[in-house]
């Protein structure tokens, strides 16, 4: 099944079961879609990569906006449970993210591909990381590992 039906199956039970946040969690992830779909220059159809797409930039919007209302501290106490709610719910549909000593040995492979052997060729090994780990690795965590085999 596709993630499309997933969600339009998930959102008939929850508005069965009067769910307001699942609902309205899947609303905004299909309002986001239908933004994409819609934006000028948009050629393609919608599939399963385009939801992840969207759905993986959704929760990493939500997850920056949490740590900013975990910092408020009691005034953003009622929002934090919902984004947390929201992060969780994205994550289902999500791959895992890759752990550090996968990165770490994705990064090795990718400097053996490439022929690296300093600094300067960083951005290139970063990059094809990247490229081979799409919506698995965190950019930060990768950029660190590959200064440290580097340098």
């Amino acid at each position: 099944m596709s993630i499309e039906q997933t969600l339009r199956t998930k959102l008939t039970a929850a508005m069965k079961a009067k769910d307001s946040r699942t609902a309205n969690v899947i609303r905004m992830i299909d309002t986001k879609v239908m933004e994409r779909r819609t934006a000028k220059g948009f050629k393609g159809e919608v599939d399963d990569a385009l939801y992840l797409d969207v759905i993986g930039a959704y929760q990493k919007s939500m997850s920056k906006a949490l740590g900013e209302y975990e910092a408020m501290g009691d005034k953003g106490a009622e929002q934090v449970e919902q984004l947390r709610f929201e992060v969780e719910f994205c994550a289902q549909f999500l791959p895992q993210p890759l752990g550090e000593d996968e990165i770490r040995a994705a990064v090795q492979a990718a400097i053996a591909e490439l022929g690296a052997s300093d600094p300067k060729m960083a951005g290139r090994v970063l990059g094809a990381v990247m490229k081979a780990h799409k919506g698995r690795v965190d950019a930060a965590v990768v950029k660190r590992l590959v200064d440290e085999a580097l340098s």
